[in-house]
């Protein structure tokens, strides 16, 4: 088994971090299935709403898989200890999630692309049948990716140390512990880097370039800054979601860092996901109105 050290350095924070943790936990989870809620009990759901519906179900699982266990190492005066099989799972479903979010943010700027580009013909490319072919790849593709790298690192020899010094299994600080000097263990994590990380971004990029040449054709201010509006949600979850990811994840383990990786961490995996809801129930006028009914 391993043993997640977790805060065991802020020692006199414990409870004060604790309550914070368990606030935005609780608020988090109620924002999500808010949207969640609102989504489904909506009679005609639009392209967007339906991806957004995936979103927060994403990032309902994607907390549920990490906060529990971040909170038991407060509780717990030198750490929590894991499973082999417990860690490598919390792994595989924490890269699986993260990874749909990555798929799902593309096909969410294919969506904005389609609405701002080839508006007359939206309602028949963006139907019904492929927003949902668009969800099932998301999920199989990363779910698919992710066991891909799991089994990669858990194949590795660990050193006698199974101390992780973090509050969840996540890639850079288990391998951390590969009795290895090479960097041979580092070519799935690049490899799932690329595949998650660098190849939505090249799509997401592609779609927003387009979407750019087609408003400097917009002769309306008005209709840019409409349109514009449109893209503020996606953009800025974009950005916080990749900002964060390529911090921890594209860089070689040389310069892998326990606490700067534990603070990062601990904004990727708390802090967005409260934003996320946040975001879009104030950007977007279909989710405002389908809270308020």
């Amino acid at each position: 088994e391993f043993l997640l050290l977790g805060f065991s350095e802020l020692f006199c924070l414990r409870v004060f971090l604790f309550l914070i943790f368990l606030i935005v936990h609780l608020v988090t989870l109620a924002g999500n299935v808010m949207i969640f809620v609102a989504v489904v009990m909506e009679p005609s759901r639009p392209p967007m709403l339906f991806f957004l519906c995936q979103l927060s179900v994403i990032e309902l699982c994607y907390t549920l898989v990490i906060v529990p266990k971040a909170l038991l190492s407060l509780i717990v005066v030198d750490g929590s200890t894991i499973s082999f099989i417990g860690c490598a799972a919390q792994m595989h479903f924490f890269v699986a999630l993260g990874g749909a979010e990555c798929f799902l943010l593309v096909a969410m700027s294919y969506d904005r692309y389609v609405a701002i580009c080839q508006p007359l013909h939206y309602i028949a490319v963006m139907n019904e049948g492929l927003c949902f072919r668009l969800a099932v790849a998301c999920c199989l593709g990363s779910f698919a990716v992710a066991l891909g790298l799991t089994v990669a690192v858990f194949r590795l020899p660990f050193c006698q140390s199974h101390q992780i010094n973090h509050f969840f299994c996540d890639v850079p600080a288990v391998l951390h512990l590969a009795c290895t000097q090479s960097y041979t263990p580092e070519l799935p994590l690049l490899a799932a880097c690329v595949l998650l990380l660098l190849l939505p971004f090249l799509l997401i990029l592609t779609s927003y370039v387009c979407i750019a040449a087609a408003l400097l054709h917009v002769t309306s201010s008005l209709g840019r800054s409409k349109a514009f509006s449109t893209c503020f949600s996606h953009l800025a979850i974009t950005l916080l979601h990749y900002g964060c990811a390529t911090f921890i994840y594209i860089r070689p383990k040389s310069s892998y860092s326990p606490a700067q990786d534990k603070m990062v961490s601990l904004v990727y995996t708390n802090i967005t996901p409260l934003l996320y809801p946040l975001i879009y129930s104030l950007r977007n006028k279909e989710i405002r109105g389908a809270m308020r009914k």
